[in-house]
């Protein structure tokens, strides 16, 4: 459409006319609606659907084929049987939706089938069918097992005989960027980011990153994602462009779910080309912050639909995380006994170690501070440090825990060190490291680290954590409104974290906001219930003077003893 859109137009009209409504009416089919270039169509059996679809797609073939490959007019099908709910001029209902999905699923020219469809085909037609396996599909609470139509006998564009199966673990390639700006140096500058974002990516050790080698052998290619996806065997596919205008250069970059077609995350970045190569790691690191909480997000929602009795480690690790995020000694409970299955299936889980650490952490700090607790803290932040000694979030946790739990300083300052150096670009790292900064009364580098993390992953769900410790850092300045900035920021951030709510009070009573500090206290009880002044001893860790500040203010507030 964009190179001859009234041409297009008028062979598109011409392909219908002449094709795809006959066939249609020929296989004793109906179109339900059209949805500009394409449409619904509803038949009297699977067996009439999966013969019209044929005859149409070979009809396409020749109708197109003296036209240039980049030029053509190619359909994806999609074919589902299901119940249907009928309204006015419409079909509604997930026999609908999963039948959209596979059409969206598909290769141009190709027909795609549900394993309802082809249970009901499969002996009475003379076709032949590649199982693709199971796919998850957007908005469908159940994976659906996929057949690919072989046409002619011939291979479908972009076929494999056996596609790879996915690693059991979330996986990704980065696409070799696009230089659309015209300037072969861009070149050069686009290859080498995408090479350091492929390393930094590699670092995440939850994550299956596919060598750069066979990333760049799509450079120079127009490439449909779900078949890229499908050849490398992989989940998740980053792909991007870069312009250069005057002395400037903009980057995109786009983080696609190739099972289902949707967009987990997107962004652009501009900057001078006088400072290109700080650009390059700018962008690199954006990119690695954001792509680490997105995928994790899609991880989580992924792991929900799957049914108890297929459950693996990875995914009662992924259920625990909402859990553990929630940083509320109630919700981590349920936190452990989720890892604590993981565990026991792979009981040298280090990341489960380690947010099974801070849940107990949680609880330790903020519950009563029960000896099992503590020693289940320290127990498991060390089996994170011993099975994960390069994964960054692992030892983020056990740094943290052993700081909070062990007040071990020299320990936990070396773990969140060694984490850094796993993967300078962990955003929960940097997170970890300021919090402890923020403690111990260090403003510089707990402010540096804090902004880091913010700016890695502005929109992580774990952001409460830099923002709480900015607002640490503001209070103890005697900076009272930024104070309560920041751990206004952080209460929004999570509302179900107790703490930032007590520094949001002492920075009311030293404001002289007595009124403000009140109603603080009482929202606290309200996501905390029973809390008192003992609840909050976790601040005696800030030091006699420093501790003093915060629980007397929560005493002046109202906040029981």
């Amino acid at each position: 459409m964009a190179q001859d859109e009234e041409n297009t137009l008028a062979r598109l009209k011409s392909h219908r006319a002449e094709l795809i409504d006959l066939k249609i009416a020929e296989h004793r089919g109906r179109i339900v609606k059209t949805t500009g270039d394409g449409l619904l169509a509803e038949f009297a059996s699977a067996v009439d659907a999966v013969r019209c679809a044929t005859d149409v797609q070979r009809g396409m073939t020749g109708r197109e084929a003296k036209l240039a490959e980049d030029h053509r007019i190619r359909f994806r099908i999609g074919i589902n049987v299901g119940d249907v709910i009928i309204d006015a001029n419409d079909l509604y209902g997930d026999g609908v939706n999963i039948a959209a999905r596979l059409e969206t699923l598909a290769e141009p020219g190709s027909v795609f089938i549900s394993r309802t469809v082809h249970d009901q085909v499969r002996d009475r037609l003379d076709l032949t069918f590649d199982d693709l396996g199971e796919r998850e599909l957007k908005n469908i609470p159940r994976p659906v097992r996929v057949y690919r139509v072989v046409l002619d006998g011939s291979p479908t564009p972009g076929r494999v005989a056996e596609p790879l199966a996915l690693p059991d673990r979330p996986s990704i390639a980065v696409l070799p960027f696009t230089n659309i700006s015209g300037d072969p140096e861009q070149e050069y500058f686009a290859d080498g980011m995408v090479e350091d974002i492929i390393t930094a990516l590699a670092r995440l050790k939850w994550l299956f990153v596919i060598a750069r080698n066979s990333s760049f052998t799509y450079k120079g290619r127009a490439v449909d994602i779900k078949q890229v996806a499908r050849e490398l065997g992989v989940r998740y596919v980053l792909e991007g462009s870069v312009r250069k205008a005057g002395g400037r250069v903009r980057i995109t970059g786009q983080l696609i779910d190739a099972t289902n077609g949707a967009h987990l995350w997107a962004d652009r970045f501009d900057g001078s080309l006088a400072d290109i190569f700080d650009l390059q790691d700018q962008v690199t690191a954006s990119v690695v912050g954001a792509i680490e909480p997105s995928l994790r997000q899609a991880e989580i929602e992924r792991s929900r639909r799957k049914r108890p009795e297929n459950l693996d480690a990875y995914d009662y690790y992924l259920r625990a995380l909402p859990h553990a995020y929630a940083n509320m000694p109630g919700e981590s409970s349920e936190a452990i006994r989720l890892l604590g299955d993981a565990l026991r299936i792979d009981p040298h889980y280090a990341a489960a170690h380690g947010i099974k650490a801070w849940c107990h952490e949680q609880r330790f700090s903020r519950e009563g501070q029960r000896e099992d607790d503590r020693v289940a803290a320290i127990e498991h932040a060390r089996a994170a440090i011993t099975y994960g000694t390069d994964d960054a979030a692992a030892l983020a946790h056990a740094g943290f825990v052993l700081f909070i739990v062990g007040r071990d300083i020299d320990a936990a300052q070396n773990t969140l060190a060694r984490a850094l150096v796993a993967n300078p670009n962990s955003a929960l790292a940097h997170m970890k490291q300021g919090i402890v900064h923020a403690f111990l009364g260090n403003a510089a580098p707990a402010i540096e680290h804090s902004q880091t993390a913010l700016r890695l992953s502005p929109f992580d769900s774990m952001s409460n954590e830099p923002k709480l410790a900015l607002a640490i850092v503001h209070l103890f300045a005697g900076r009272y409104d930024d104070a309560i900035s920041w751990a206004s920021q952080s209460v929004q951030a999570n509302p179900r974290f107790s703490i930032p709510y007590t520094v949001l009070v002492a920075a009311y009573v030293k404001a002289g906001r007595t009124t403000e500090a009140r109603a603080t206290i009482e929202r606290l009880r309200e996501i905390l219930p029973g809390c008192t002044m003992q609840t909050f001893q976790i601040w005696n860790i800030l030091g006699a003077e420093r501790s003093a500040t915060i629980l007397s203010a929560l005493k002046d507030a109202g906040l029981p003893e």
